[in-house]
């Protein structure tokens, strides 16, 4: 590939942004704040100094609340089911933590399952049941609506798109067949939101706001159709307020009291800045610089890669060449080039990973020089 599509994109994602350090290739890590996020995020905290934290969160109410309309839309929902929280790991947490599921429930997992989402389920006395997939992780959806049927677990949860690989699942083929037989299905879609389609008929959906969105860190987000958060028990209950909660949407009854509000405003001026964008053009932009990213790196200095050519992402993993260190290679191209790339270790997903890989992972501001000067590097 020798042209990128929609490079205004790129340009005006790369203008609205402090310059760069280095070639960063790391959002799958975090992403890149803009100035617009830095100095709202700047500014209401300057708000809580200088009219009291509690007024000044009373008084974004309304840009919240339109964040959450924003947020809900992505995956499909309303704003009443949306629970701002601090992460996706908090997401996760909070879900498995209220949900009334007794210790030895089954819930559905593919062989690729974060790490973290797995502890959390281990955690709660929950035991995970490895669901059918192809030789990449990709979900078989012939076998695991063979086993929804004969033997269902409570839930299904899915991560849409892994950390240790770039492969997109089937969320709304998967949404399809889990809830033709009544089980509900969780999406984790931290990798996903601001990356490729979301809005796939999920039960429940969860992410931080630091990644492709481009949002603060400290920030995330649970997305929960009602008939989920009546399964749920939350922490204080609108039964011991005096007027019994009225008015409270069902889901921020999730949300924590004592939270970083000027984090929270900054996501909602990521997320108006990814509508402003165009999400389809965005998507189409993403699948393009990962597109070129593989056919530039495959092979380079024996690395290889493991996404199909065409896979519609911008994270790429590489294999290393037998006896290379990729942590100490990752550190390399830092120190040396300049480069910002990740090593992804086998803890991530021990099923799939028989040891650390490389992942390459662009946004919109990505150019074809940045990535051969990627390529050149692992020489």
């Amino acid at each position: 590939m020798n042209a990128l599509p929609h490079d205004d994109l790129g340009a005006a994602f790369r203008a609205a942004r402090p310059q760069p350090a280095v070639v960063h290739l790391n959002t799958a890590a975090c992403g890149r704040q803009s100035d617009q996020v830095l100095d709202t995020v700047a500014r209401h905290a300057r708000s809580e100094a200088e009219v009291g934290a509690y007024v000044a969160e009373q008084l974004a109410d309304g840009l919240l609340q339109q964040g959450r309309s924003v947020l809900a839309g992505l995956v499909g929902m309303a704003a009443a089911d949306v629970a701002f929280t601090e992460s996706a790991s908090a997401s996760v947490r909070t879900l498995l933590g209220r949900w009334r599921l007794p210790a030895g429930t089954r819930v559905g997992v593919l062989p690729g399952e974060y790490w973290h989402n797995l502890a959390a389920l281990l955690d709660r006395g929950l035991v995970p049941v490895v669901l059918p997939a192809d030789e990449l992780g990709r979900a078989d959806l012939a076998g695991i609506e063979r086993v929804l049927r004969e033997d269902p677990p409570a839930l299904v949860h899915v991560t849409l798109v892994a950390s240790h690989r770039g492969v997109v699942q089937p969320g709304r083929e998967l949404a399809e067949v889990c809830h033709a037989v009544g089980v509900p299905l969780v999406l984790d879609v931290a990798q996903a939101l601001g990356h490729v389609d979301c809005d796939l008929g999920a039960d429940v959906a969860y992410a931080p706001a630091r990644k492709w969105l481009a949002g603060p860190r400290g920030v995330g987000f649970l997305v929960l159709r009602p008939w989920i958060t009546a399964q749920l028990t939350p922490v204080t209950g609108p039964e011991l307020f005096d007027d019994g909660g009225e008015g409270v949407d069902h889901a921020r009854w999730y949300e924590s009291g004592d939270a970083h509000i000027a984090g929270r405003v900054g996501l909602v001026i990521a997320l108006g800045e990814h509508l402003a964008a165009g999400p389809d053009r965005v998507r189409r932009r993403l699948a393009g610089i990962g597109r070129a990213t593989r056919e530039r790196l495959d092979g380079r200095g024996g690395w290889a890669v493991v996404e199909p050519l065409d896979e519609p992402t911008a994270i790429t993993t590489l294999r290393p060449p037998e006896g290379t260190d990729v942590r100490q290679t990752a550190a390399r191209l830092h120190a040396e080039h300049g480069v910002l790339v990740a090593a992804v270790g086998r803890e991530r997903a021990r099923v799939e990973l028989t040891g650390p890989v490389l992942r390459v992972s662009p946004h919109l501001d990505a150019t074809l020089d940045d990535l051969d000067t990627l390529a050149k590097a692992l020489c």
